[in-house]
């Protein structure tokens, strides 16, 4: 049996990563961004942010279209707040929980970033 220390590692931010990774969620592409900025190293946790800043931007930009999104946004918005749940859920239950498409799409994005 791992102890704790192994079980959830730390961060850059010294938190351990699944409350990191749940944290990437909190305020959708906001937090997002943040935590990519700030944990350099963890990859569990750059998974989280990449993905919560794709999610989350996409839904805000499709909502933010005069009048199409305005009345999409009935739909999104319910939808949104339980794929926000699920995610922050998963993230910490230490799952790398990938949406389709979407977690591909981020980790490649990440992949581009590190090689920079």
């Amino acid at each position: 049996m791992k102890n704790n220390k192994e079980k959830n590692p730390k961060t850059m931010l010294n938190l351990e990563e699944n409350i990191e990774g749940a944290l990437c969620y909190t305020l959708g592409f906001v937090t997002g961004v943040v935590f990519l900025l700030l944990e350099k190293e963890n990859k569990f946790v750059r998974f989280h942010a990449m993905q919560s800043l794709i999610v989350f931007l996409g839904l805000f930009l499709i909502t933010a279209i005069p009048f199409i999104g305005w009345a999409a946004s009935v739909l999104i918005a319910p939808l949104g707040i339980a794929l926000w749940l699920i995610l922050i859920y998963k993230a910490y239950r230490e799952e790398k929980f990938k949406l389709p498409v979407i977690g591909d799409f981020a980790e490649k994005q990440l992949k581009k970033l590190d090689k920079k």
